[in-house]
């Protein structure tokens, strides 16, 4: 998935896609340990994906907290 595809999710949405990807990064791994793999070449586009999704989650705007009393002292 693009980052620009993600910028368009809320927060939760991806969390929910990190979470995912974190358990079939885990998966993917304990396969390349047996030996079992066929696409190597997966474990890497999971890693960059997972680190996308970190980006756009860090860039975005908190919804709670500070923002919160930023809006309300306008």
């Amino acid at each position: 998935m693009k980052a620009k595809e993600m910028r368009g999710k809320t927060p939760e949405e991806l969390m929910h896609l990190l979470a995912g990807w974190r358990e079939e990064l885990f998966k993917l791994n304990v396969q390349a340990m047996s030996g079992q793999m066929e696409q190597y070449g997966r474990v890497g586009a999971m890693r960059k994906d997972i680190a996308r999704v970190l980006t756009v989650l860090k860039g975005q705007p908190a919804t709670g907290g500070a923002a919160a009393k930023e809006k309300q002292a306008s």
